[in-house]
């Protein structure tokens, strides 16, 4: 049997049929790794040990009668920005090379106690800040389906572990498209839920006002049920939200018929790569033919999404990485003079390129003489795009746009021309700024073999929504079933 051809759910319930162990899933995951980490380098920590003893009392906890939910022994891993108590977590930073946190996030918390069996901590772009996954101190993570080419970012290392099939669900973090651009690149499912439904405690923040973790996995319905696990309110994340929990998964049903889905005429004009835009159309058809009503529609705020971004996630994070300062935690640089010097030494040698160049634009805008020329503006426009997405909700349902403007790019290319590589998270950031979910799933592949993703937008708490349409897409389409060249033959 190819453990690794399954979804997590299908494992889910073999695992609960007694049909396979969380041992022997845990036991192919680790195999698998071991097969694909020296090729894509997903992973910064494999917890072998761990991982097998986790699922022996996971294992233990089923034969006991536990109902631990629909993913109980199913092995995953996390982004390396996701505190877990006593493993190191290191944002893919030489500043963080050693840091083992005392505590778990409360996410890791919620999976443990379904069930969930840790393999490892994920690769990814340094502090969350890139696109490409080729920022990490840790060297860069490379696409299963090209390995000449970016899986994305910067939950790259999540996209290329469930697309190699190294893990069934794996957890990433989303600022401004970090799962669902990775996704759309790796051919997998990647789900940014609404600001607020996942607690944010325990993730190293980079721009707290837009993080938001989420899952990445084969389906639209795993990640159903990891939200169903994750989701609620959380006493130590006062920006966390106490929605409704554990209904996402009952509720797909692949009936969108008299859904309405918007197009943005915006997102479909210049810039964007003919066989891209061909497959997300492609895929609105499916809906339609589903039952859903699509039509074109407008979002002329799109021209002001990228500079409003960087400008708000730079400012946080020049403000969240001030605490990296080689004096209570982390890496700290040796023959200094004074305390000035000690954090002039570490911070010069234990910050990436990408991370120096992002605090230097977030500390200018918010410098006296420019905070309001800049931050504050910025802020006013991110307003401007909520009220933006809130009018285009009172018309439809859904929109649909491409995720990214290309299939992913060779590696070394968007490193040589950063700008470039910012203005590849046009269709992605808004989400972000206006706190929306969104989801990115499979719907073609270019001329090169590349996997091409489409997006799903929902209004705020509209998960339901967004889930309920990704699956009645994935019903009738195989996208999300393909695998990297030898991934479903070993």
């Amino acid at each position: 049997m190819k453990l690794h051809t399954l979804t997590a759910l299908q494992l889910g319930e073999k695992i609960k049929k007694g049909e396979v162990s969380p041992v022997e899933a845990t036991r192919a995951a680790l195999e698998r790794i071991s097969q694909a980490q020296p090729d894509n380098n997903a992973f910064i920590t494999t917890l072998a040990d761990a991982a097998l003893a986790e699922a022996e009392g996971v294992q233990k906890r089923l034969i006991g009668g536990e109902d631990l939910g629909p993913l109980a022994g199913v092995p995953m891993a996390l982004k390396d920005n996701i505190c877990t108590r006593g493993i190191k977590t290191t944002c893919a930073s030489k500043i963080l090379g050693d840091f083992a946190p005392p505590y778990d996030a409360t996410l890791a918390e919620k999976l443990k106690g379904a069930g969930g069996v840790l393999l490892g901590k994920l690769n990814m772009d340094e502090f969350a800040m890139g696109s490409t996954s080729e920022t990490s101190w840790y060297g860069a993570v490379k696409n299963p389906w090209d390995l000449t080419r970016v899986p994305g970012g910067s939950s790259g290392g999540a996209a290329a572990a469930v697309a190699a099939g190294e893990c069934w669900y794996a957890i990433g973090s989303d600022t401004g498209g970090s799962i669902r651009q990775p996704a759309s690149y790796c051919g997998v499912t990647g789900m940014k839920p609404t600001y607020g439904t996942v607690s944010r405690y325990g993730l190293i923040a980079y721009a707290s006002s837009l993080d938001q973790m989420g899952p990445v996995a084969r389906t639209a319905a795993d990640c159903a049920a990891v939200l169903d696990a994750t989701m609620g309110k959380d006493r130590r994340d006062g920006t966390s939200l106490a929605v409704k929990s554990g209904h996402l998964l009952g509720g797909l049903t692949g009936d969108v018929r008299g859904m309405k889905i918007g197009l943005p005429v915006d997102c479909f004009g210049d810039g964007l790569d003919g066989e891209v835009r061909a497959a997300v159309l492609a895929a609105a058809e499916v809906l339609k033919a589903r039952g859903a009503q699509v039509e074109e529609c407008s979002l002329s705020i799109m021209k002001y999404v990228v500079p409003t971004y960087y400008i708000i996630a730079a400012a946080e994070a020049s403000s969240n990485l001030s605490r990296f300062d080689g004096v209570k935690y982390g890496w700290r640089a040796q023959g200094y003079e004074d305390l000035t010097d000690l954090y002039n030494k570490t911070r010069t040698e234990g910050f990436g390129a990408e991370v120096k160049r992002r605090i230097l634009l977030g500390t200018f805008v918010l410098s006296t003489g420019y905070y309001d020329a800049y931050y504050k503006k910025a802020l006013q426009v991110k307003g401007v795009m909520k009220r933006a997405y809130d009018a285009a909700f009172g018309r439809y349902d859904l929109l649909l746009t491409p995720v990214a403007p290309t299939t992913a790019p060779k590696l070394g290319e968007s490193l040589s021309d950063p700008l470039s590589m910012y203005l590849s998270d046009i269709y992605t950031v808004p989400l972000n700024l206006a706190g929306l979910p969104g989801i990115s799933m499979p719907c073609g592949f270019d001329s090169h073999g590349l996997p091409i993703g489409a997006q799903l937008i929902g209004p705020a708490l509209g998960e339901d929504k967004v889930l309920g349409a990704a699956h009645a897409f994935q019903l009738d389409t195989e996208f999300h079933t393909q695998m990297p060249r030898g991934g479903d033959d070993q």
